[in-house]
């Protein structure tokens, strides 16, 4: 009964933190906000080979498909990018915004 318990309080609490999440992202729709909050953690390190914003080398080829191929890939999900990084609560626009945040310096 205990450990159910904790698995309860666990999931409580996963799921209150991705909600208070996705009201801070909302809140602040704009694509640095979402970058930081959502993006971040890969396109910062490279980390499963996601382009680091402002490594023109790495974001050539994915610029030359055109940015609507670039949105449809952060929507839908790429190679090892799950769909909107892996959260779903993010809008397709809030998405969007964060692309344009990852791709302005090298455009």
């Amino acid at each position: 009964m205990e450990n159910t318990m904790k698995l309860v309080a666990a999931a409580l609490l996963a799921g209150a933190s991705t909600l208070a999440f996705t009201a801070t992202v909302q809140a602040n729709a704009d694509g640095e906000a979402v970058y930081n909050q959502a993006c971040m953690a890969c396109h910062m390190t490279g980390a499963a080979g996601a382009p680091i914003r402002g490594d023109a080398d790495a974001w050539a080829p994915r610029v030359e498909k055109g940015i609507d191929t670039l949105y449809t890939h952060a929507i839908e999900g790429f190679n090892a990018m799950p769909p909107k990084g892996g959260q779903m609560g993010l809008s397709d626009e809030e998405v969007k915004a964060a692309v344009d945040f990852m791709v302005e310096p090298v455009m």
